[in-house]
């Protein structure tokens, strides 16, 4: 499969529209063919008017259906596989087992959130059935169940051109709601983007569902994206990217006569916590470890260990030296676009020249896009007075932040904004409750003895946190089958016959739906 650069408006494409733009190879210094176009404002236009009209279809699509579609584009993607990973190696210059990887995360979460479609427990389906001789006032019969908002438009990331994009878990999690989806691609991976979309349009055909289900946008600026933000038949966003991006369509949102819901994850510097009875047990194990998580993917990963906290002692000093010594002798890697390269060098410039910091490694990069580690240290006095020193560099960049006791990592901890993932390590018996407390309240994830990169999809996994991690302050997640609950809103149906119910709310429950039905959860009927 090869892509054409035409944006993929339900079942037809666009050829004309307003600029064009390429895709670029990292590693190789120079674009790729073919040229994309960018959409239209009719072509906006056109995706909404699709996508609203497919909403009440997908509202009623039962989640067995959703099931299927969703697995049928996992399918896809494995039937695909090289062509993917071929076209993504040269956009993004990520190796070739990374991506294999990302693909098969991709699939699998997919045909999780299609399982949990399925089974319909996210629903949340409540009933209490009337009392209608109760004193002093009768009880009425109340049915409630999470319902599809309607349209979706989804941002693809750049870091992740399968498991965060087109057919990544926002678009994944929005179909098993039961809602129709608009990506507008990242221009930074727009021939990887295109051949995911032919394939979920394949899967869109084999099973019979509207054109409107699915559409993708190309762009090389953010019109289109604007665009589709404002439009009034859309319902809610999902967006991954910097805080910059994610404030900008939170603010647009806002504006709108309308506003809707902006899910977007932002910035995060995932704090690292090491204490000194973990450093005398494992400390090499921690270095090797803090190293590779620091360095995987070229720091590109929103859960890249960015602060990591530690008591001043001899010891500890010997780990950060022999680890500044790992990474000065590491050699470049391409980042993903020479945009991102050119961010973090001037936030790693900016930071070597603040009061206090010190740069304890700075491994040399020549080639264009090419990037290796530079670390920095502080003590927490400077720390904590500089509130520059809590962003994000988005890329292989962390700062060692040296506390005098256990007392000055509490006040660190507490300065720290939201986050992601916090970890901490420890030796058995060390770690105490107030610290962890405090990590709690500042990030969607706690990790003990471990580290952050590294996400397994699953039921329980959270992937969010308080501002600026996500736009919404930790109240839901972009991973994980509670992700579902986002493209969802409550309804209450009141004193209704049971010929007008929901299948999911009847009394006979068809769909062997497991409901909490009068303050007990059941699987059975009603009366």
């Amino acid at each position: 499969m090869k892509p054409d650069g035409g944006s993929l408006i339900g079942f037809g494409s666009s050829g004309i529209g307003g600029d064009t733009f390429k895709a670029f190879d990292p590693a190789k210094n120079t674009s790729i063919e073919p040229s994309f176009i960018s959409a239209s404002s009719d072509d906006v236009a056109r995706a909404v008017q699709l996508a609203t009209e497919a909403a009440p279809v997908w509202a009623k699509l039962p989640g067995a259906d959703r099931r299927k579609f969703l697995h049928a584009i996992a399918a896809n993607l494995e039937g695909k596989i090289d062509d993917l990973v071929a076209r993504a190696v040269q956009e993004t210059g990520l190796p070739e087992a990374r991506l294999k990887g990302e693909v098969a995360r991709t699939a699998g979460q997919l045909r999780l959130y299609g399982d949990a479609a399925a089974t319909g427990d996210w629903l949340d389906v409540r009933i209490e059935t009337a009392l209608p001789d109760r004193k002093p006032l009768p009880k009425p019969d109340h049915r409630s169940m999470l319902r599809p908002i309607g349209p979706v438009v989804v941002f693809g990331s750049s870091n992740f051109p399968f498991a965060y994009s087109v057919a990544g878990g926002d678009t994944a999690s929005a179909f098993a709601a039961g809602c129709p989806v608009i990506v507008k691609a990242h221009p930074a991976h727009p021939g990887t983007s295109e051949i995911v979309g032919r394939l979920i349009l394949h899967a869109v055909r084999d099973c019979g569902l509207p054109e409107g289900t699915f559409s993708l946008l190309f762009d090389g600026g953010f019109e289109v994206g604007q665009a589709l933000v404002k439009h009034p038949a859309v319902k809610a966003v999902g967006f991954t990217g910097s805080v910059k991006g994610g404030r900008a369509l939170v603010d647009l949102a806002a504006a709108r006569p309308e506003p809707i819901p902006v899910y977007a994850e932002m910035g995060s510097i995932n704090p690292i916590f090491i204490l000194p009875g973990a450093i005398a047990e494992k400390g090499t194990d921690i270095q090797n470890g803090l190293h590779a998580s620091t360095t995987l993917g070229v720091g590109q990963f929103c859960t890249n260990p960015g602060v990591v906290v530690l008591e001043k002692s001899v010891a500890a000093e010997k780990f950060v030296s022999d680890l500044a010594a790992k990474l000065q002798a590491t050699p470049e890697a391409p980042m993903l676009t020479a945009g991102i390269r050119k961010n973090f060098t001037a936030g790693t410039n900016a930071r070597a020249h603040q009061p206090g910091v010190k740069v304890i490694a700075n491994a040399p990069a020549q080639s264009g896009c090419g990037a290796a580690p530079v670390w920095f240290e502080t003590s927490a006095l400077d720390f904590l007075g500089n509130h520059g020193l809590l962003e994000e560099i988005f890329g292989p960049s962390s700062l060692v932040v040296w506390c005098k006791d256990r007392a000055e990592m509490l006040q660190v901890a507490r300065a720290m904004g939201g986050n992601l993932t916090a970890m901490l390590h420890a030796a058995a018996g060390e770690a105490d409750e107030e610290l962890l407390a405090v990590l709690a309240d500042k990030a969607g994830r706690l990790i003990y003895n471990g580290f952050s990169t590294g996400l397994e999809v699953s039921h329980a996994i959270v992937h969010s946190g308080p501002y600026p991690a996500t736009s919404d302050g930790g109240r839901s997640t972009s991973v994980g089958t509670r992700a579902l609950n986002r493209w969802a809103r409550l309804v209450c149906y009141q004193s209704f016959p049971e010929t007008l119910l929901p299948a999911e709310l009847k009394n006979s429950n068809p769909l062997k739906l497991r409901r909490l039905v009068n303050g007990v959860w059941s699987d059975g009927a009603v009366g």
